[in-house]
């Protein structure tokens, strides 16, 4: 996966926004103010996706390249390593996950302004 294909595909979820709020190089994808998704425009070596907790504990005791979130929550986020036991096709399914999470953690009226 180039970043290119993971930054259209963060974009083509509904709503999703991004920008560069803590430096010029960490990318973070947004939906409505909230980061489901961020990574290093100049080292595309891992992305940081939300989790659920215990979703999270079984994913880093399958994969070796998915760890505690680097700088984050480690309760919540995941750092997910390229170039190591994880297919493109779970990075796709944990970046839908984690939009999803946000998604539900808007309020009712927000989330009812979006198509389903």
């Amino acid at each position: 996966m180039d970043i290119e294909f993971f930054r259209n595909y963060c974009l083509s979820k509904q709503g999703a926004t991004e920008d560069t709020p803590f430096d010029e190089s960490t990318l973070c994808f947004k939906l409505k103010g909230k980061i489901f998704a961020l990574t290093d425009i100049d080292n595309f070596e891992s992305i940081n996706l939300k989790c659920d907790p215990e979703r999270a504990i079984e994913l880093r005791e399958l994969y070796s390249g998915i760890i505690p979130g680097y700088h984050m929550n480690k309760k919540h986020w995941n750092t997910v390593l390229f170039n190591k036991d994880v297919t493109d096709r779970l990075i796709l399914d944990l970046v839908d996950h984690s939009y999803d999470l946000i998604f539900k953690s808007l309020p009712i009226k927000i989330q009812h302004e979006f198509k389903v």
